[in-house]
């Protein structure tokens, strides 16, 4: 992120049912040991309630038909998981419209609603180690969710149409989900919308849009074959200039609303010109497209959606360009396992920006770096820790955007440069559509440095004064 300074699917709208069905009890003995509800939460330190325990999503299959003018969204999300011990029920992390029905492995299933929580109880209990499937119908009005120190986030609407932006827990907005970034899963999106309009998504093209049984809708199928944490799940739907390219073998797709064109027109081009520095300095580029979509939104904000980062309006420029295309390694193939690692994500991407600075007429890392390094020790600068700012603070400019660009060139100053972009590509490859956290990075630095980067990262991290040099 970076801010500035088939039809038969859907279902009828209706009331919520609690559907009353038997279930295995809590506690119910089989041969293989109790049965037991899966925790609501993971336990993040910043978002406790995001993501559930007792299972592993595989893949995420959403069907959905949206009417721009009404707002009115039908939809089928279908989960294929894998219970990690004997469930005799779990939760979805669900905020979305009315529910018509849920059904698990193909029977109804018994739910309810509480607060963010959709819990369900299955017929029968679902042995660890298992794979199940979880079909949920809705329909109705999505809401964006409003969060005064985060902004806004999920399924928000837009003159002609919809996009989504889900950093940090959005998702749950419009789609039954695992929310939590160390669950990844693959995606297939099915997308309805009336002709006219243009729908993309994460990942690959698989038609140019079918028609529907009713006429006046087309259908448009994406997927995304690679592992990907349900906030970066996107879909926008609207009136857009496409354009289509290859870069570097790979699909180059990027597409902007027509009002935005003065603005976005060389959007394609830098799109194709980051990713080949990028690859080169980084590691090969993680997914099988790339692309850009740039909409009016209001959110003040891009976001790094996996393979394809979304644009506000006002958000053009080549160094956020560049800081959202580095997400794709950073954040999106290498992802947190908990959100107050927030400045791996945006540091790396930052940092990123003053490398492609320092390499194409602009200023050197080290003059970017000691320009802000000379903010006076006990100013308002370095009040937040780089390494825990808080669920309120975690995307604060000075402290995670800048402050983490800042860690990581003090660790190339630290171990110098030829093993500083050694770890670099060592850490995009060995992390790989994989999860991690700080103390990863840190072991990481240390073996290929021979050096103990201990007091290093602690005076940048987890201090909150100005580190000395």
């Amino acid at each position: 992120m970076r801010r500035s300074s088939p039809l038969a699917a859907f279902v009828a709208t209706g009331l919520t049912l609690i559907v009353p069905l038997p279930a295995v009890p809590a506690h119910a003995s089989t041969g293989s040991g109790a049965y037991v509800p899966g925790s609501a939460g993971l336990g993040d330190p910043y978002f406790p309630q995001a993501g559930n325990g007792g299972y592993d999503v595989g893949h995420y299959t959403i069907r959905l038909r949206f009417t721009p003018k009404t707002r009115h969204l039908g939809a089928t999300t279908t989960i294929t998981a894998t219970a990690t011990e004997n469930l005799s029920r779990f939760d979805l992390d669900f905020s979305g419209p009315k529910i018509g029905k849920v059904e698990v492995n193909g029977e109804r299933a018994s739910y309810a609603r509480k607060g963010q929580e959709l819990v369900v109880t299955p017929r029968h209990g679902l042995p660890s180690g298992k794979t199940f499937t979880v079909e949920v119908s809705y329909a109705g009005r999505p809401k964006a969710i409003k969060d005064r120190a985060l902004g806004v986030t999920g399924w928000i609407d837009t003159k002609d149409g919809a996009v989504v932006l889900a950093e940090p827990d959005g998702a749950r907005s419009w789609f039954p989900v695992n929310d939590n970034p160390r669950d990844k899963a693959t995606y297939t999106f099915e997308i309805s919308a009336p002709e006219g309009l243009t729908v993309l998504a994460n990942g690959e093209p698989k038609n140019s849009g079918v028609a529907g049984p009713r006429g006046g809708y087309r259908t448009s199928t994406w997927e995304m074959r690679r592992p990907m944490a349900s906030y970066l799940a996107m879909v926008a739907i609207g009136k857009f200039k496409v354009t289509q390219g290859v870069v570097d073998g790979m699909p180059n797709i990027t597409a902007y609303d027509p009002s935005l064109a003065k603005e976005f027109k060389h959007l394609h081009g830098i799109t194709a010109k980051a990713i080949t520095w990028e690859s080169k300095i980084l590691g090969d580029y993680p997914f099988s497209s790339t692309g850009g979509v740039a909409d009016r939104l209001g959110v003040y904000y891009a976001l790094e959606t996996q393979g394809r980062p979304v644009y506000d309006a006002g958000m053009a420029d080549e160094p956020t360009i560049v800081h959202e295309l580095a997400h794709q390694w950073f954040g999106d193939s290498v992802g947190l396992r908990s959100w107050k690692d927030i400045w791996l994500n945006e540091g790396f991407a930052s940092y990123a920006e003053w490398l492609y600075q320092e390499q194409h007429g602009g200023p050197s890392a080290e003059n970017t770096f000691a320009e802000h390094y000379k903010h006076k020790a006990g100013s308002a600068f370095w009040k937040l820790k780089t390494g825990d700012p808080g669920r309120n603070g975690m995307f604060d400019w000075n402290a995670i955007y800048v402050r983490g660009a800042m860690t990581v060139h003090a660790l190339r100053r630290k171990i110098g440069d030829e093993t500083f972009f050694t770890l670099l590509r060592t850490w995009t490859k060995e992390n790989r559509h994989s999860t991690v956290t700080t103390q990863d990075l840190i072991a990481l630095a240390e073996r290929l440095s021979g050096q103990n980067l201990g007091d290093l990262f602690d005076a940048w991290l987890y201090k909150a004064a100005k580190p000395k040099l």
